[in-house]
């Protein structure tokens, strides 16, 4: 590992952070949009389009 001049570690940023985001944040970003859609839609038709 690299040190800097006062000999502490120097990490990259996905070493540092622990771990590299999976897919699983895309994941759950692009399910929560598609039900917000949904839910949307779904309360513009029973509420609105009487």
């Amino acid at each position: 590992m690299a040190k800097d001049a006062n000999g502490t570690e120097v990490k990259s940023a996905i070493k540092a952070r622990g771990a590299e985001r999976g897919p699983t944040t895309r994941n759950v970003l692009v399910w929560s949009l598609g039900l917000v859609v949904v839910a949307f839609a779904v309360i513009y038709i029973f509420f609105f389009n009487s």
